[in-house]
């Protein structure tokens, strides 16, 4: 790539986990001639990890445009934090991955697969009635690209799945088979057979799913993949409790990792995993992060900008 005489002051700084592969994928890339730098008072882009940028943001005068190597940006849009620059996430790479957790863990509890492991242990033979997940009702929290990838794919295996988001308007060429607005959410949950939260942290989500929200659901199972502070622990311990939940599987918390001491942990309602639900791959993460540069040096719409108001 060649860029313009009024960009050559670009220069990209990369805090990641991964930024040795994000090195070397810019190397082999379209954006080789991009420069990098440590110093921090020089960089106009950043790739990062958000949790791993957000106590440095003072540091960067010349900041220009943050790309986002994750989905969830809330450690950047905390009131406290500067929001004088262009702000972009990835989006559209997680639904598979969300769709084979979700599934999964989904048909592994109605048929009872853990169940049988145990029992091959004890050399036991015995049979459990299953049952099937066709017309089962999901009702999936967020219908943007992983509600609406979940939707397809469970779909596809005879659920009959149900959005709620903020206007209650069903997304063209999608398979929801009809939405609920947020207001409406007890009227949704009062349907489910599985709810899947894939909601962004904002002011309008958080602790959302709550008692008062839970106690219109009946043996239902809860997945949380989106932002763990939508979810209210005391409220879901108190839904467990009363069988308004069934089985939670929580992949993402409000603090990670959670304590030792947290009733997660030897609950047996509850299944946590260490939020791998969906792995940013850089591979996936930089052919956004590389069409966007070219989109920015060309001064042209980023894709997946945020907006700081809304917080996604």
């Amino acid at each position: 790539m060649t860029f313009p005489p009024q960009q050559q002051p670009a220069l990209l700084y990369i805090k990641s986990n991964q930024a040795e592969v994000y090195r070397q994928l810019l190397q082999q890339s379209s954006l080789k001639t991009l420069p990098i730098t440590d110093d921090k008072t020089q960089a106009t882009i950043i790739l990062a990890d958000p949790p791993l940028l957000a106590t440095q943001l003072h540091e960067f005068p010349k900041l220009s445009w943050v790309q986002s190597t994750f989905t969830g940006i809330d450690a950047l849009t905390e009131p406290s934090l500067r929001k004088d620059y262009q702000l972009t996430n990835v989006k559209g790479i997680f639904g598979q991955l969300i769709s084979e957790y979700v599934l999964g863990y989904s048909l592994s509890y109605f048929r009872h697969f853990q169940q049988y492991q145990q029992q091959q242990q004890q050399a036991l033979w015995q049979p459990h009635a299953y049952q099937s997940v066709a017309n089962k009702k999901m009702i999936i929290l967020g219908t943007g690209s992983i509600g609406a990838k979940l939707a397809q794919t469970a779909s596809a295996l005879g659920f009959l799945v149900i959005g709620v988001n903020r206007s209650g308007i069903t997304p063209k060429e999608s398979t929801f088979e009809q939405c609920y607005s947020i207001d409406e959410l007890d009227s949704a949950l009062s349907q489910a057979d599985i709810i899947v939260n894939t909601l962004p942290s904002t002011q309008r989500t958080r602790k959302l799913i709550n008692q008062s929200h839970l106690s219109h659901c009946r043996d239902a199972l809860l997945f949380n993949v989106g932002r763990g502070d939508v979810i209210d622990d005391e409220g879901l311990l108190v839904a467990l409790e009363h069988h308004w939940v069934a089985h939670a599987f929580l992949d993402v918390f409000a603090v990670e990792p959670i304590a030792a001491t947290h009733p997660y942990w030897q609950h047996p309602k509850v299944t946590v995993t260490p939020h791998i639900a969906a792995t940013s791959f850089p591979e996936q993460v930089f052919e956004i992060f590389e069409q966007n540069v070219q989109r920015w040096m060309n001064q042209q719409p980023l894709l997946n900008e945020v907006n700081f108001e809304r917080g996604y």
